[in-house]
């Protein structure tokens, strides 16, 4: 995959996967990939909703199922410079950053 084409939606959108009797060959193989994407949720909470749908067959998965674990990866590879920065503190005080506006704040 590290000369795969990146992708700038983990998911895709436009189309719903129907799932057919097709198992992937290799079940651990696909166990281990999203076991580690799981990991990496921690940091990246745009991957959460893909990757908690692949969890959803780690028990069968099908070819479909990993063309779908594939898809995330090709867009991890295109967005790998994304994430939560997470460093130590000594501090104990709870700190928390946005880069939104309220718009609808008209107090006076």
């Amino acid at each position: 995959m590290l000369d795969c084409k990146s992708l700038t939606t983990p998911a895709a959108v436009t189309t719903s996967v129907v799932p057919t009797a097709s198992t992937y060959e290799n079940p651990t193989h696909y166990r281990r990939i999203v076991g580690a994407l799981q990991y990496l949720t921690i940091k990246r909470p745009d991957l959460s909703y893909s990757v908690n749908r692949l969890c959803q067959f780690m028990h069968s998965p099908t070819d479909e199922h990993w063309g779908i674990a594939k898809r995330v990866l090709r867009y991890i590879k295109g967005t790998i410079s994304y994430g939560l920065r997470i460093t130590p503190s000594t501090s104990t005080t709870i700190q928390a950053f946005s880069d939104s506006d309220w718009a609808g704040s008209n107090e006076q």
